[in-house]
C-alpha cells in the first residue's frame, strides 16, 4: 500500500493520456488541433519538447486517420490520430471506416465539449461516440478523468488483438484539464471482460483439414489480409512449399506470399489474373486463410469455387461460413493455426505425392502461358501498365500505397512486394487514401523508399496533404497516372452504360500537378514521352526529398481481365486469347 501511495502523483487528465500513449510505445501522432482538444495539445507540446513524441500536423483530419492507418499497416503497431470535436471528429469517419473494413489497428482520440455541455447542442458538439459505433471495434466517452489510463491500455489491447481494428476515445475538454491522482497502467495489464478472442484452432478440425489436404488433387491456397495482419507469411510459405500448393491472394493479401515464387498465381478476383481465377473455379480443395469471401472475389457466393471443399481459417468467427459454405471451419489466429497445422502434419506424416497433383500443376502452367498479363505499348502515348512495370522494376523493395481505381488494379497486377509493403483501401475503396497513407508509412520507415501510386481523380481528394509533406520534408514519391478521367467509372460507363460518360471527364478543372507541387516547394516532373519515363522514375527515386511525377498516360485504356458483377470467376472479359 505504501508503494502505491508513493507511485501516485497529481497530474491533469491530458498528461495521463499522453503519458499512457508513451508507455504504449507511441512515438508519432497525426492530428489537427481545435478548441476542445487544446489541453491534449498542451501536453503534446511538452512531450515534443522532451523528445518523447513527434506530432505531425495534417491539413485535414481525414489525412490524419489515413496516415495512422498507413503507419499501422506497415508496422503492425497501433497508429494514432487526433482531432477536435464536431467537424474535426466527423472528418475522421471515412478514415476509421477504411481501417475498420480492412482490419487495421488505429486509435482515434477526439476532443469533446465539457461534460456539463454534453447534450446541449453546444458549439462543435457532436455525438462521435454514437456516429462511429458501426465502424470501430469499440468507442469510449471518458466521463471520469481517473479512468483514462485504464481506457488507453484497454483500447490498445482491443485495437491490436483478435481481429484488429480501430478504437475511438472521446475526451471532454474538462476531463483533459481535470487534476487526478495518476497511477500508470502498463501495456498488457488490463483485459476487457468478455473479450477473449480464440487463438488456437480446434485440434479435431486441424486433423480434418490435413485429411482433406492429403486427398486433394487440385489444391489451392487463397490468402487474404488476415494473413498479413497475423504476420503469417512464413507459415504460408512453408505450407505451400511442403505440399506444393499454388497460392493466390486477394487485393488485401498481397505480400503474404512471394509473388516471384513459381507457386504464386498472383491476385484473383474482379481484376485478378486469368490463371488465378480459372484455378479457383477448378480446384477441388480451397484453403482460405484470413479472407472474407467478399464480392470483389467471390461474387457468386456458394457458386464460388463450386467444385471445391473449403477449409476456412480466420480469427473472426463471424466471417467463417458467412459468404461461402465451409466444410472445415477453423477459428483462430491465422499464424497460430497454420503453425499448429504444420506441426501436426509432420507428426502424422501428412503428404501430397508429386504424381497426385502433377496434372494440376501442368494445367496451371498452361494457363499462365495462355493468359499472361499484357502490357500495351501504344504508338501515340504511354500505357498505364508500362509505368507500373518500370516502377516495379526499378524499385521492387519499396513500400507502396495506392489510391482507388484503375491504377490500383494495375498496381496490384504488376507490383510484386513483401509483407506489409502494400497499403491500399480494399473494403471501403477510399479515393484519397494513398497520399496521407504514404505519409504515415514514411514516418514509420524514414530510411525506406515509399511510393504512392495515384490517379488524377484520387489525388485531388486529399492533395492538401502536400502541405504536410512540405512542412516536415517527408520524402514520399508520388506517381500520378493521369488519363483525364475518373478511369474506373469511365470503364464501367463504357462497358455497361453504352458510353454515356456523365461526370467522369476531369480534363477541365484539373491543375497542372507539377506547378501545384512547385507552389508547395516540392520537386515535380511531367512525363509525356515513353523515352523519358525510365529516367524520370530514376530521378524521382534518387531524389532525397518528396517528388511528384505526373505521367500522362493513354486516355481510354481499360483494366483487364475483368469478372463482371455476379459472374463466375472463370467468366472473364478482355482475355488475350
Amino acid at each position: 500500500m505504501q508503494d502505491q501511495k508513493q507511485a501516485v502523483k497529481r497530474v491533469t487528465g491530458a498528461f495521463a493520456l499522453i503519458d499512457s500513449l508513451r508507455r504504449h510505445g507511441v512515438q508519432h501522432i497525426f492530428g489537427y488541433p481545435g478548441g476542445s482538444n487544446l489541453p491534449i495539445y498542451d501536453e503534446i507540446y511538452r512531450a515534443e519538447q522532451a523528445g518523447e513524441i513527434k506530432h505531425y500536423l495534417v491539413r485535414h483530419e481525414q489525412g490524419a486517420a489515413h496516415a495512422a492507418d498507413g503507419y499501422a499497416r506497415s508496422t503492425g503497431k497501433v497508429g494514432v490520430c487526433l482531432a477536435t470535436s464536431g467537424p474535426g471528429a466527423t472528418n475522421l469517419v471515412t478514415g476509421l471506416a477504411t481501417a475498420y473494413l480492412d482490419s487495421v489497428p488505429v486509435l482515434a482520440i477526439t476532443g469533446q465539449v465539457p461534460r456539463s455541455a454534453l447534450g446541449t447542442d453546444a458549439f462543435q458538439e457532436i455525438d462521435i461516440f454514437g456516429i462511429t459505433l458501426p465502424i470501430v471495434k469499440h468507442s469510449y466517452l471518458v466521463r471520469e478523468p481517473s479512468e483514462l489510463p485504464r481506457i488507453v491500455a484497454e483500447a490498445f489491447h482491443l485495437a491490436s488483438s483478435g481481429r484488429p481494428g480501430p478504437v475511438l476515445i472521446d475526451i471532454p475538454k474538462d476531463v483533459g484539464n481535470a487534476q487526478i491522482d495518476y497511477i500508470p497502467v502498463e501495456p498488457g495489464s488490463v483485459r476487457r471482460v468478455g473479450y477473449r478472442p480464440t487463438v488456437r484452432g480446434n485440434p479435431r478440425q486441424i486433423n480434418q483439414a490435413l485429411q482433406l489436404i492429403s486427398e486433394a488433387t487440385k489444391p489451392l491456397l487463397y490468402v487474404g489480409g488476415g494473413a498479413i495482419m497475423a504476420g503469417a507469411h512464413a507459415e504460408i510459405a512453408e505450407l505451400s512449399e511442403r505440399f506444393q500448393i499454388p497460392v493466390t491472394s486477394t487485393l488485401m493479401g498481397k505480400g503474404a506470399f512471394d509473388e516471384n515464387n513459381p507457386l504464386s498465381l498472383g491476385m484473383l478476383g474482379m481484376h485478378g489474373t486469368a490463371y488465378a481465377n480459372f484455378a479457383v473455379s477448378e480446384c477441388d480443395l480451397l484453403i482460405a486463410v484470413g479472407v472474407r469471401f467478399d464480392d470483389r472475389v467471390a461474387g457468386t457466393g456458394d457458386q464460388f469455387a463450386h467444385s471445391a471443399k473449403v477449409i476456412h481459417i480466420d480469427i473472426d468467427p463471424a466471417e467463417v461460413g458467412k459468404n461461402r459454405t465451409t466444410d472445415v471451419p477453423i477459428v483462430g489466429d491465422v499464424r497460430q493455426v497454420l503453425g499448429d497445422m504444420l506441426q501436426r502434419s509432420y507428426q502424422l506424416g501428412t503428404e501430397i505425392k508429386p504424381e497426385q497433383t502433377q496434372e494440376w500443376h501442368s494445367h496451371l502452367s498452361q494457363l499462365r502461358n495462355q493468359y499472361p498479363l499484357t502490357v500495351p505499348h501504344p504508338e501515340d502515348g504511354i500505357s498505364p501498365q508500362e509505368v507500373i512495370v518500370e516502377l516495379s522494376h526499378q524499385c521492387p523493395d519499396a513500400f507502396y500505397t495506392t489510391d482507388v481505381g484503375q491504377h490500383q488494379m494495375w498496381a496490384a497486377q504488376f507490383v510484386k512486394n513483401g509483407p506489409r509493403r502494400w497499403m491500399t483501401s480494399g473494403g471501403l475503396g477510399t479515393m484519397g487514401y494513398g497520399l496521407p497513407a504514404a505519409v504515415g508509412v514514411k514516418v514509420a520507415h524514414p530510411d525506406d523508399t515509399v511510393i504512392c501510386i495515384s490517379g488524377d481523380g484520387s489525388f485531388q481528394m486529399n492533395m492538401q496533404e502536400l502541405g504536410t509533406i512540405a512542412q516536415y520534408g517527408i520524402g514520399v514519391k508520388v506517381i500520378i497516372l493521369n488519363n483525364g478521367w475518373l478511369g474506373m467509372v469511365r470503364q464501367w460507363q463504357h462497358m455497361f452504360y453504352n458510353d454515356r460518360y456523365e461526370a467522369t471527364n476531369l480534363e477541365d478543372g484539373t491543375p497542372e500537378f507539377a506547378r501545384l507541387a512547385d507552389v508547395y516547394g516540392i520537386e515535380a516532373m511531367t512525363v509525356r514521352q515513353r523515352e523519358d519515363l525510365p529516367k524520370a522514375i530514376a530521378k524521382a527515386l534518387s531524389h532525397k526529398g518528396p517528388m511528384i511525377l505526373d505521367v500522362r498516360v493513354t486516355r481510354d485504356e481499360d483494366c483487364y481481365p475483368m469478372v463482371a458483377p455476379g459472374h463466375d470467376n472463370s467468366d472473364m472479359m478482355g482475355l488475350s486469347s
